[in-house]
């Protein structure tokens, strides 16, 4: 239970940052520079939410096969 939240949570921040990123992407047509667009798209906070998400995505992820690597160690055959 506790894994699907994690991974629905991390889901929802990558689709905010996402969606955040795509808007901020508007600041070319405003006579930003690439690397000024780059270095305040970076500096955000709604835009790190993505990569937060992802990583929570594969710590929910991970821990699936973790625990199941662990049960097929201790079956004797």
């Amino acid at each position: 239970m506790g894994r699907i939240f994690l991974f629905f949570l991390g889901m929802f921040f990558c689709s905010v940052g996402l969606a955040f990123g795509i808007l901020y992407l508007n600041l070319m047509t405003m006579g930003y520079s690439f690397w000024n667009m780059v270095h305040f798209i970076i500096s955000r906070f709604e835009c790190q939410l993505f990569f937060f998400g992802i990583l929570l995505m594969i710590l929910s992820w991970k821990g699936r096969y973790f625990c199941e690597l662990l049960l097929r160690c201790r079956v004797k055959f």
